[in-house]
């Protein structure tokens, strides 16, 4: 059975807010707190999770803006986000590399620097 539609809706906008929270702050929260602090609701919270955030760097990368998504760490890749998110960047052309090491480190960091000078921002509520 599929969320329902007010659920996912729901859900982005609550993800939405956390992550803009967190560009604010400057600092990425983990999959699992981004769970708890935009209260997804189970079952698979992570797995819906990362299919909203793969939702929100389609529609970004569409919109020419840079990734509000990349604010999302995982906690067993400290500091940078899971495959998928590299996965994702190399399907919509904005990365050609490893998934781990010091280029996909880099190339995380500009994704990341770029999503907290635009998404920081106060105006940056889109």
């Amino acid at each position: 059975m599929s969320r329902g539609k007010d659920m996912e809706e729901k859900t982005r906008a609550e993800i939405r807010r956390v992550l803009l929270a967190c560009a604010q702050t400057g600092v990425p929260v983990t999959y699992r707190d981004l769970v708890a602090q935009a209260q997804v609701p189970p079952p698979h919270s992570i797995h819906n999770t990362t299919l909203e955030l793969e939702s929100l760097i389609r529609e970004d990368h569409s919109a020419g803006r840079p990734l509000l998504a990349a604010l999302a760490v995982s906690r067993g890749n400290p500091g940078l986000p899971g495959h998928g998110f590299f996965h994702l960047l190399a399907e919509l052309g904005r990365y050609d590399g490893p998934e781990r090491g010091p280029e996909a480190a880099a190339a995380f960091e500009r994704e990341l620097r770029a999503a907290i000078d635009y998404w920081g921002q106060p105006q940056a509520d889109a």
